[in-house]
Order: structure tokens, then sequence, then C-alpha cells
């Protein structure tokens, strides 16, 4: 492995050599129209990112504020969003059966029969949970079906890849690549402020029997609406002939999982543990502490669903940022800087949000800004260590095994541990992640030198 596998401003692909236009040259000295400018891209995969987004969180937020009492009314409240968290997770074990799935239909069929049933499946799914009756309705059966949903959910994220961040970091200028790393990144502050934003204003504008019966349904039909425009949208952007003369020259095709695994493993697991301490925190300051503030505050719901809002602002402000630091300093320092933050951050985790309004608002908009100046240079931080023909399976599965081990069980463990023995285990579980991206960086950096 040489230089070139480290996380820095040089580790990704150089650049097609261009002429005055901007059009790549082929061997023959011919003009290649199929060069495409970065921002053209990176506005597809914002949109992509934005969407999926929105629709995590809606599904997280309704985690804490609907299901506990329309799917486990049966349960007293803590029980039943930690179940409903339980069902919360089962999308991100799916995502990476999804994107095995996925790669052997694409290799078969195509790019586009592959999105196009991701469509489907998620159309379906959020749209099953919309109408989805509720357990005193039709019982255990409800709860079997939203189960099911979820999965679906997952296994159409899965499915849903299309190459467009790989392109990204392979098209953007030597730079300026943590500029370009950090744009499909603010995927998540949108997708979190238009989430919550529905939330306050239905929980807000509703009776609390009303927002349980049928408020909270308007949420997923517009998770629906917005899922399913944004991918036909990608959909249509993929398959255009110079997008994909573009991902076929760059080798962004999918590749066998076994043959991947086989050969770049390694890579697999330090992609997924580097960016660690980022996921951790992402749902511990956004999905936790609104059922930590549901169970066990008197704050306003609405109130702290604004605060979260800001808190998404600034995460933004962070990511924008992150862009600017990294093309300076480097993307393995940002990352390791940032996770060495999140640990000291963790520290005070505990005393903060047990620290009334003012601690718990505190809490919330400074890791929101450790989120946003770490989250921004988490994507394909060591995507760059494949081999090409496996960037572009390896990208996509480094990014489920990262939410898989970072995010998945976040709120559940999070939750159930403080609620028994204490919020320091929010200590516990940050520092961890802090810990898993020190150490990942660490070995990728021992292995680059080899």
């Amino acid at each position: 492995m040489t230089t070139t596998s480290s996380i820095s401003p040089q580790g990704a692909q150089p650049v097609p050599n261009t002429s005055g236009n901007g059009a790549s040259l082929n061997q023959s000295g011919d003009a290649d129209h199929s060069h495409i400018a970065p921002g053209e891209i990176a506005v597809g995969v914002i949109i992509g990112r934005a969407s999926e987004y929105f629709d995590f969180f809606v599904y997280g937020i309704a985690s804490v504020l609907v299901f506990p009492y329309v799917f486990f009314p049966f349960e007293q409240r803590l029980e039943g969003i930690l179940y409903a968290f339980v069902v919360f997770s089962f999308a991100f074990i799916a995502r990476p059966f999804g994107t095995v799935i996925s790669m052997a239909i694409q290799r078969r069929f195509g790019r586009e029969t592959k999105l196009t049933i991701a469509l489907f499946l998620l159309g379906t799914s959020t749209a099953g949970i919309a109408f989805l009756p509720g357990y005193d309705s039709i019982g255990f059966t409800a709860i079997v079906l939203l189960s099911v949903f979820r999965f679906c959910q997952g296994l159409a994220l899965g499915g849903s890849w299309d190459g467009l961040p790989s392109l990204l970091a392979l098209n953007a200028p030597p730079n300026r690549r943590g500029w370009y790393a950090m744009l499909g990144q603010l995927g998540a502050p949108i997708g979190f402020f238009i989430a919550s934003a529905l939330f306050a204003f239905l929980y807000a504008s509703l009776s609390i029997k009303d927002f349980l019966d049928w408020g909270w349904r308007y949420t997923f039909y517009v998770a629906f609406a917005i899922n399913v425009v944004a991918l036909f949208a990608r959909l249509r952007l993929v398959a255009t002939e110079e997008y994909s003369r573009l991902l076929e020259e760059r080798e962004l095709q999918p590749t066998s999982v076994v043959e991947l695994t086989r050969s770049q493993g390694t890579n697999l697991l330090i992609g997924a543990f580097a960016a660690l301490a980022s996921y951790a925190l992402f749902h511990l300051i956004t999905v936790f502490p609104l059922s930590w503030i549901t169970l066990y505050s008197d704050q306003s719901i609405t109130e702290f669903l604004v605060v979260q809002m800001i808190g998404a602002v600034f995460c933004a402000g962070g990511i924008v940022a992150s862009g600017l630091i990294a093309d300076r300093v480097g993307r393995r320092f940002t990352l390791g800087g940032l996770a060495a933050l999140i640990a000291v951050f963790s520290g005070f985790a505990p005393t903060l949000l047990d620290g009334g309004r003012l601690g718990q608002d505190v809490f919330i908009l400074l890791g929101f800004v450790l989120l946003g100046l770490s989250y921004g240079q988490a994507a394909g931080a060591v995507t760059s260590n494949f081999e090409p023909k496996y960037r572009y399976t390896g990208a996509a599965l480094t990014a489920d095994l990262a939410w898989l081990i970072g995010a998945a069980f976040a709120p559940l463990v999070a939750l159930g541990l403080s609620a028994h023995f204490g919020l320091a285990y929010v200590s516990v579980y940050l520092l961890s992640g802090a810990a898993g991206t020190l150490a990942a960086l660490g070995l990728n950096r021992a292995l680059v030198r080899d």
C-alpha cells in the first residue's frame, strides 16, 4: 500500500488531464465530453443525502413521540420507547444486506433497474408505515408489520447507492477535496431540521389525541413524497449517458462482495471504525436527548425540538468549516482531532444532561457543533484505500458498517443504560466511539507506512 492510501487531500485518485475548456482527453486525443463539474455531482449527492436523513429522523422522532403509544401501549413509557428503538435499529441491520443484494442486481440488470427497485421498495415501506393501524386495532400484527416495513426501508436505502459520493471525491480538485467531501454531509442537518420543524408544528398545533390518532402520519406522507422524488431525480441523473460513461471511466462498478471481503477486508474494517466517533455522537444528540427529555424533564417537547433545529443550523456551519479545515490540515488530522474533542465532550455530557434546561440546551448546541466539524469529513474517509475496482462496492459497505456499528443501537443503548444505571454511560458510549476512530486512524497510518 502506498502513501496515496492515507486519509489526506492527496488520498483520492488523480483527475484526468483536461483541456482548456475542461473536457477530458481520451487516449486518442479526442475530447471526451463525459467530464462533469464536481459542483453538478454535488447537487445529486446533497439531494440523495437530505432525503435519506429526513426519512431517518422522521422515523427516529416518531420512535419517541408516537410509536410507544401507538404500537406499544401495553408497556410503560420507558419500555415502550426502548422497544421502538429496537425496531429503529432494523433499518441499519438491513442496509448491508440491501447493498449486497443490490450489487448483484446491478451486475446482472444494470444500475437503473437496481435504483428503480429501491425506489419502489422505499416508497412502499414508507407509505405502509403511514397507513399502518396501531396495536389497539390489529394487535401484535401491527408491531410485526412495523418491523417488516422498517427492515424494508433499510434494504431500499442499501440499494439506493448510486456511486455519486465516490464520483465526487474522484473529480474534486486536489486542493479542495475536504470542501467537496463535506457537501454531501450537509444532507444530515437539512434532513433533521425539516423533520424536527414538521414534528414541532404538528405537536404544537394538534391535541395529543389528534396527534397520536392521525397527525403523525403526515410526516410519513411527506417522507414518502420526498424520498420517491429525490430517488427518482437521482435515477434520472445517473442514467444519463454522460454520468454512465464517467462512472465507467472511474471504474465505479459493482464487484463481488465475497471477492471484496477477501481482498479488502482490512480496509472495510478501518473505514467502518475511522468515523465511529462521529456516528456515535450522531444519534446521541438527536434522537436520544429527545427521549431523555420526554421521560425525565419538564421541558416542552416543542421548545426542545426548536433548540435542536437551532443545533442543526450550527451543525451545518460546522460541516462547512470542516471542509476549510481539512483542506488546510488534512482529513486524517481533522478526524483525529475532532475524535479527541468528542472524548473530552463525553466527560461533560452527564453533567450537562442532568443540569436542567440550560445544561441540556448547552449539551445539544455544543454537541451539534462538534458533530458538524467531525461528520463533515466522515464520509469515505478511507475510501481511497480501496483498489479502484473495489471502490464502488467498498464505499457503500463501509458506510453501511459505520452506521451499523456506530449509530444503529446508540439510542437504545444510551437510554437503556442511562435509565437504569445513570447518565455516566453516555460518556462511556461516546468515549468508545472516539477510541475506535483514533485506533482506526492509527492502524491506517501504520499500514500506509508499511
